[in-house]
């Protein structure tokens, strides 16, 4: 899938809103036990696929902009879908060590972070 410049700049903008971690903050949780144990995993894999995101998460927020590819620009939406969506499942409470807020920080979103 190929973006034009204008799905491009909305993909950015809402990636940016989305993603609330920097990628140094990010790499950093991912190395934690809590990072490591929450989250889906495929069939014969041990990483989840939130863990997996959080990686290219980092590798995205490394690259100038406009060296980011169309697949970059896919995992993008695919991020800003997921923290829309599960920020609307919100527990509303006790969210600070829930299982909740940390699947959401592998996909580089910390509720908690204004």
């Amino acid at each position: 899938m190929s973006f034009c410049d204008d799905e491009k700049a909305k993909i950015w903008d809402e990636y940016r809103d989305a993603v609330n971690m920097t990628p140094k903050e990010v790499e950093r949780w991912l190395e934690t036990d809590e990072s490591k144990g929450v989250g889906w995993t495929h069939d014969g894999e041990d990483e989840s696929v939130g863990h997996q995101s959080g990686r290219r998460i980092v590798e995205i927020g490394h690259k100038r902009r406009g060296d980011l590819s169309d697949d970059d620009y896919q995992h993008m939406r695919k991020v800003i879908a997921y923290v829309h969506r599960h920020c609307a499942q919100s527990p509303g409470h006790d969210i600070e060590s829930s299982r909740w807020r940390y699947s959401l920080m592998n996909w580089g979103h910390d509720p908690l972070k204004k």
